[in-house]
């Protein structure tokens, strides 16, 4: 049969020779051929191991093992372990035929009956035959007594109870002379001791003596042909016994205190040349690591993993890696001594030997040592592998942050990573450089020359092109008049048209990508700002986007461009430079310890009454209300403009039925505009509002496209009003000052309880006609709200006018509305700002 299925080309033709065996084999069964019967069933296992079913000869087996004679036991053994397994219904049938077997008076049978208990034995045979075994212990042939020693390991896997039938008869095993029977009762002691605390205080306090007196006759013995592998005398034993004095030594001073000589000899003495002794070594120091405090031997351990790292092998400088990770939170210094081998492992070619090693670098890294460490992780950036880079760009960035001494050397050391693999560096590590760099008012100007070349040289690497644009947009007049120069850094000759070129340069440079682009057109707003005599370049360079097929870009030309043509008397005070944003509120941030919204004033939160005017802030604070209901005063200029768009703002949640920017978008270092996020889209048309970025901060456009709403330029017709389809709540009066009213009025929609429908009433008490009126609010996150165009810009004297908008509240019933409003109008050309919070909303909306 076996020549036959070798023969077979195809697997068409090896089917057909089982499919005729097997028929053959259950004729033979039907018929009772005893004589066959043994033959019939190694085949059987042969068929069974090529993968073809053969549960129709399990019987067959239970035939066999009842048989009298050696032959046909062995055989009917063999297939009981390879044709069934504990999960048989048909092994129940077995049980009485073992216990038999198991006292039989021939030792080969009953070696048998053990091998086949000990591959199969499920919790039911455990429970029947643990008697038998345990008997079998103490049994005078050493090969019985080492296989009913394995047969108890199953026992007390499948059922821990039975463990403490076991722990005499174990203990006995210890004191052993023979090899076999010495390693399985050691690994008998062990498993007892994993699941029995008894036990283990029983072992420690009669056999940790023993134990140490054993490993020492064995570390000492003299050349054992019989036992010697690679010089070593039976290094498995060696093993078996550090492990269970391991398990013995764990918690345990004394017991520590006595096996600390036998483990310092085993680790000076034994032969590192051959992969037996590097394996007692290896054990040796996972047993020193584990055992109770003892300085020297840890320090020799350590130093033994230290050799491993030199070691050729792969695998050895893999296990050493592994070990010296755990030793760390033993003993840090003395594993810093190998630090110097630890990172040439980093350049290994093994990448899992790559990914282990700088693990433990990054583990190793310190206030002492981050300069030498960092320098020699940069330079290896540049030889790396691609796919190693990521990995190690992440660990650079994250160690240099974390430890950097010096504001000027970690924005070095993240140029350099910026520069070497700088599409590999996540979002929120370039977002934390444009965070330092806005806290280093003295290191503005050598950041934005430090960042140009970087830029000139590198312009392939996508996160430090938008660092840089960022950069020359704030700092570009730095830049051209070389103010700030430093001693260490050379002067360098940079002229407004050089700024411009760079940032038009990365405007048609093919690999950039949207958010990039975006950000090189805000960039360009402001050196229009920086440079007016640029003015009529920037306004060309930006009038070629109008016609792009990407919306976000399209948009911002659109709007950019009309900054530029139309609103000069604003320009400067809309792109001023963004103030300075606090480090410890973006760290908190990254980490998860603060709410998406928080205020950049240092002072203490603040009440504000309902409707009282006050100083403009930053729309940071006019959106911190994810805890409370107070707003953070601030001292910054009143100028709204530059206040909406110097903002921090996290991502709002997205609730159906609206279009949220992406999540690049609700960053506040995708700089003052939302770069890289959609604008919102709603009722089919595009919200031409500039602060696209937050949520619902202005009004949406009405269907129609030619009413599109711009916000420097008015709005367009009003839409329809709604009629009321709900109950009506009473009216407030939302803001009042001596020139401005504002009234709510306020309808829900009985099938959608959380949305209220709001009617705005703008009201002027004076004489004079307001123009270019702009309503804009802000609300915390678990509300959303869209804001319809008003009916008019413009309030005559003693008049009015109306605006709707409607307010989800997605924590309706447990979180009341609360708002944040801010109103612009001229006076006779003189621009006017009003602004406060609303919190006398009724609280059943």
């Amino acid at each position: 049969m076996i020549r036959a299925i070798r023969a077979s080309k195809t697997a068409a033709e090896e089917r057909a020779v089982v499919r005729k065996e097997c028929a053959a084999i259950r004729a033979s069964i039907n018929e009772n051929d005893q004589d066959y019967r043994h033959r019939d069933l190694a085949k059987l296992m042969f068929i069974h191991m090529l993968g073809y079913p053969t549960h129709f000869g399990q019987m067959e087996c239970l035939k066999l093992i009842a048989s009298p004679g050696f032959p046909e036991k062995r055989i009917g053994y063999l297939g009981l372990m390879l044709l069934l397994d504990e999960r048989q219904e048909v092994l129940m049938l077995v049980t009485n035929s073992l216990k038999q077997d198991l006292n039989h008076t021939n030792q080969y049978i009953v070696g048998l009956a053990l091998c086949a208990l000990g591959n199969i034995c499920s919790a039911e045979m455990a429970r029947d035959l643990a008697p038998e075994v345990e008997r079998l212990l103490q049994f005078r042939d050493p090969n019985i007594r080492k296989k009913a020693a394995l047969c108890a390991i199953r026992i007390i896997r499948k059922v821990p109870d039975l463990s403490e039938n076991f722990t005499n008869p174990a203990a006995a095993l210890l004191k052993e002379k023979h090899h076999g029977v010495l390693i399985t009762g050691v690994h008998l002691c062990t498993e007892i001791c994993k699941v029995s605390s008894e036990a283990l205080e029983y072992f420690r306090k009669k056999c940790t003596v023993g134990l140490v007196k054993t490993l020492r006759d064995i570390a000492n013995s003299p050349y054992s042909p019989e036992y010697d592998v690679a010089g070593i005398t039976d290094p498995f034993l060696h093993i078996r016994l550090l492990k269970l004095l391991r398990i013995l030594g764990q918690g345990d001073a004394d017991a520590s205190d006595c096996m600390n000589d036998i483990l310092a000899q085993v680790a000076s003495k034994t032969e590192s040349n051959k992969n037996a002794g590097n394996a007692i070594l290896y054990e040796c120091v996972q047993t020193i690591m584990s055992i109770e405090e003892n300085g020297g031997l840890r320090v020799l351990a350590i130093n033994i993993l230290g050799k491993f790292l030199s070691n050729r092998d792969n695998n050895i400088r893999y296990v050493a890696l592994n070990m010296l990770m755990r030793a760390l939170t033993v003993d840090s210094q003395a594993v810093q001594r190998h630090r110097a081998t630890i990172l040439e492992c980093v350049k290994d070619s093994d990448a899992s030997i790559q990914k282990r090693a700088l693990e433990l670098i990054y583990l190793l890294v310190n206030e002492n040592n981050v300069k030498p460490l960092a320098k020699e992780l940069i330079e290896y950036l540049e030889v790396s592998e691609q796919d190693f880079k990521e990995d190690l760009t992440a660990k650079i960035c994250s160690i240099v942050e974390k430890f950097s001494p010096e504001k000027i050397w970690y924005i070095d050391q993240m140029l350099k990573v910026l520069s070497e693999a700088g599409n590999y560096v996540k979002e929120d590590v370039w977002h934390a450089l444009i965070v330092v760099i806005t806290n280093a008012p003295d290191l503005h100007g050598y950041s934005v020359r430090a960042l140009y070349r970087a830029l000139l040289t590198s312009s392939e690497q996508e996160t430090l092109v938008r660092v840089a644009i960022w950069c020359i947009g704030e700092y570009a007049d730095l830049l051209v008049n070389n103010a700030g120069m430093l001693d260490l850094e050379d002067p360098i000759t940079v002229t407004e048209s050089d700024a411009v070129d760079i940032v038009e340069t990365t405007i048609k440079h093919h690999i950039s990508d949207v958010t990039t682009k975006a950000m090189a057109l805000i960039a360009l707003l402001k050196i229009s700002s920086r440079f007016p005599s640029c003015s009529e370049r920037v306004k060309s360079i930006i009038g070629q986007n109008k016609g792009s097929f990407v919306l976000e870009l399209q948009q911002r030309s659109l709007e950019f461009s009309s900054v530029i043509q139309k609103h000069q008397n604003i320009r400067s005070s809309l792109v001023e430079r963004m103030p300075v944003l606090d480090e410890a509120t973006f760290s908190g941030r990254r980490a998860g310890s603060l709410p998406a919204a928080v205020s950049t004033s240092g002072k203490s939160p603040l009440s504000i009454p309902n409707g009282v005017a006050k100083a403009a802030a930053p729309l940071v604070d006019l959106l911190d209300m994810s805890s409370d209901d107070s707003i953070a005063p601030t001292s910054s200029s009143a100028n709204y403009l530059q206040d909406l768009l110097g903002v921090d703002l996290m991502q709002p949640s997205t609730q159906p039925g609206t279009m949220n920017p992406s999540k690049a978008g609700a960053d506040i270092l995708l700089d003052l505009l939302s770069i890289g996020s959609p604008p919102s889209v709603q009722n089919g048309s595009t919200n031409g509002d500039l602060l696209a970025s937050i949520d619902a901060i202005s009004s949406t456009s009405p269907p129609a496209p030619s009413s599109m709403m711009d916000l420097l330029d008015g709005f367009g017709p009003t839409p329809p009003t709604s009629e009321d389809k709900g109950p009506v709540y009473p009216s407030i009066v939302a803001f009042e000052s001596s020139t401005l009213k504002i009234e709510f009025n306020f309808t829900k929609q009985p099938d959608n309880p959380q949305s209220t429908d709001i009617v705005a009433s703008f009201a002027n008490l004076t004489p004079n006609v307001y123009t270019d009126f702009l309503f804009q609010a802000a609300v915390p996150k678990f509300l959303q709200l869209h804001l319809d165009p008003a009916s008019s810009n413009t309030i005559p004297a003693n008049g009015n006018i109306k605006q709707t908008m409607r307010v989800t509240n997605s924590q309706h019933g447990k979180k009341p509305i609360v708002m944040r409003m801010r109103v612009g109008y001229k006076i006779d050309g003189k621009d006017v700002l009003e602004e406060g919070q609303i919190n006398n909303f009724p609280r059943e909306l």
